[in-house]
């Protein structure tokens, strides 16, 4: 028996070494599994520049507070509800969503159910959660204009979607249908009116930030914005 002391010293330590190997081994093995099955960004996740959306009036010119690019808080439409700077920071950031609207100087018209139901035939459905800029495909109105959406489609978009917000690149008069304008405060949305460079705008990947004044004002309708766009 003590001959074999040393053989069965060198098999135990044989063992510990295949054993050791083994675990080593595996835990390499799961390492390298783990760093594949980790998501990389892809590339075509990433934004490639930034198109400010902001109007600046003017100076040369006499201009209104229509002039420049602002948001149209629910507290506008309906005392009581947010007003430009209480609008919470999540509703600022979102995904952007360009519709086309064709118009021309005599005559207004507006983005249908039927229209959204064929955007989200060719583009997919709206993201949700989004913003909607609606890029006029004609002449710009200068004067103030109705939203540019049928209050059924402003609607279920809101509903169905969660839009969060409308954009324009014109001035917007919401008073001329109370419905829609009841319709948009009590959804907590808000309008982006006079912004600009929507042609610079694919119709989906882009992300939006609209940045409203952060001031003491008590006035709802002290609401100057300036508004970014993030584009793949």
């Amino acid at each position: 028996m003590p001959v074999l002391d040393p053989l069965l010293r060198d098999g135990h330590s044989t063992i510990m070494r295949i054993r050791s190997f083994i675990i080593a081994y595996a835990l390499v093995l799961a390492i390298i599994l783990f760093a594949d099955r980790r998501p990389n960004p892809a590339p075509g996740n990433r934004y490639s520049h930034v198109v400010d959306l902001t109007l600046t009036p003017n100076t040369d010119q006499k201009s209104d507070r229509h002039s420049a690019t602002r948001v149209i808080a629910p507290a506008e439409l309906i005392p009581g509800t947010w007003s430009a700077a209480q609008i919470p920071a999540e509703r600022l950031v979102a995904p952007l969503v360009v519709m086309d609207l064709k118009s021309s100087p005599d005559h207004a018209s507006q983005i249908t159910l039927d229209e959204i139901a064929a955007w989200e035939a060719n583009h997919g459905i709206v993201a949700q959660g989004s913003v909607v800029a609606i890029r006029r495909v004609g002449s710009r109105n200068t004067n103030p204009t109705p939203l540019p959406i049928t209050a059924d489609a402003a609607q279920f978009l809101m509903d169905a979607r969660d839009v969060l917000g409308f954009a324009v690149e014109t001035s917007t008069d919401l008073t001329a249908d109370r419905t829609l304008s009841r319709q948009l405060a009590l959804h907590g949305a808000y309008v982006v009116d006079s912004a600009a460079r929507f042609s610079e705008l694919s119709e989906t990947g882009s992300l939006v930030i609209v940045a409203p004044a952060k001031n003491n004002s008590k006035n709802p309708f002290d609401a100057s914005v300036r508004v970014l766009a993030m584009v793949k």
